[in-house]
């Protein structure tokens, strides 16, 4: 006798443009994370941990010392959880505690007699509903920052139309410059343009380097405020110390009484002469490294702009010569910390500068950034960072 095995049904057809399952989470996870590797997204999260931990825990004392380590803790604890509630309106607040309570409440019932005389019991899980609650309160948080991050980037687009893009052509010098704010507005400003000399027919270049007291939309506000100003100021006719004291009075009328003071290095360099004229309003002294070696501080200048109206500023010149380096930068760069608490500090800046002499403003400029990416790591960048370079050629 022969067998008869039936045929086996053919596969079933998959719909024409779906992928496998397998290939559509891989999209969902891509699409998700973004492309980021697990180990990226860990030093992520740990940034994003660091970041707004320091966000809450500064609203709270923390100088408050216990001899009871466990009370201690537990007043940490409410301490930061009110630093927390605060952050939230009324409302928010609200929800965010009826979340929590009805997370940790299991649930409850109760039961009462039908019309047949037996009894009925309802039993109801009070997690669900907490779920839900803090579910509505992230969503309204998610709607907040959806709003402040179109507003935060279309601000920081007209941040971007106020500095400049690339170097201008500056006969005897070449110039490189970049800014990494903290957040997604700076309050660091850093500009080269030229303006009319004393003399019919000259031309000098101010080379500006200012960092706003504070970050975010408020030091932003003022960086415009400040750009307006010299702009203005640059084009009438002055000598150095005049622009500055003009800068410091128009800084004084915006400064809330001195708690929004702005540092500055406001210097006039003149490519005939090859003479560089200069003012430090409270800044970190700029860095001259001459062609020998040889380190000069910029440090002649007075307080910072906004704080006294009237305060006479000291200028100081010095000539350049070929091959020197003029480096300004705001304290963002020379403060940034790593995972120990440790400051990247001037020495390290000058180690990358002696060791890049020869080589382009932008190469050395590349190279300083990199160094501090890799002495950072993955702590949190907690200051803006602006570098200005200057080659002598």
């Amino acid at each position: 006798m022969s067998s008869f095995t039936p045929p086996s049904a053919p596969p079933r057809p998959r719909p024409e443009g779906r992928a496998p399952f397998a290939v559509q989470m891989r999209g969902f996870w891509d699409r998700v994370t973004e492309g980021l590797e697990l180990n990226q997204l860990w030093s992520q999260f740990k940034s994003d941990a660091k970041s707004s931990y320091r966000l809450y825990s500064k609203d709270f004392p923390s100088d408050r010392k216990r001899q009871d380590w466990r009370h201690n803790f537990f007043h940490t604890l409410q301490e930061f959880a009110w630093a927390i509630l605060e952050k939230l309106t009324p409302a928010r607040r609200i929800l965010l505690l009826l979340g929590v309570v009805l997370l940790i409440f299991p649930g409850g019932g109760f039961s009462f007699h039908g019309k047949n005389g037996d009894v009925q019991v309802v039993e109801f899980d009070l997690h669900f509903y907490g779920g839900l609650v803090l579910l509505l309160l992230l969503m309204l948080e998610i709607a907040d920052r959806v709003v402040m991050k179109r507003d935060l980037q279309i601000a920081r687009d007209i941040q971007g139309w106020l500095l400049p893009a690339t170097p201008p052509d500056v006969p005897g010098g070449s110039f490189a410059f970049a800014t990494r704010p903290a957040n997604t507005v700076a309050g660091d400003y850093y500009d080269v343009f030229a303006r009319p000399g004393q003399a019919p027919g000259e031309t000098q270049f101010i080379i500006a380097v200012a960092d706003v007291a504070g970050k975010s939309i408020p030091a932003a506000l003022l960086m415009a405020t400040f750009q307006a100003s010299l702009k203005t100021l640059s084009a009438t006719p002055s000598s150095l110390p005049e622009l500055v004291a003009g800068m410091n009075r128009y800084a004084c009328s915006n400064s809330q009484s001195g708690l929004r003071f702005t540092t500055a290095v406001l210097a006039e360099f003149d490519p005939s002469s090859r003479r560089l004229t200069y003012v430090n309003a409270g800044h970190n002294a700029p860095i001259l490294r001459r062609a020998s070696g040889a380190i000069e501080r910029l440090d002649v200048g007075g307080v910072p702009f906004g704080i006294q109206a009237e305060h006479a500023y000291e200028s100081a010149s010095v000539i350049l010569e070929p091959g020197d380096w003029l480096v300004i930068f705001t304290d963002g760069l020379v403060e940034a910390v790593n995972d120990g608490d440790e400051e990247y500090d001037e020495p390290r800046l000058l180690n990358v500068l002696a060791a890049s002499s020869m080589v382009t403003p932008d190469q050395l400029l590349r190279r300083v950034m990199t160094d501090v990416d890799a002495f950072v790591g993955t702590t949190p960048q907690h200051d803006d960072i602006t570098c200005l370079m200057m080659k002598v050629g």
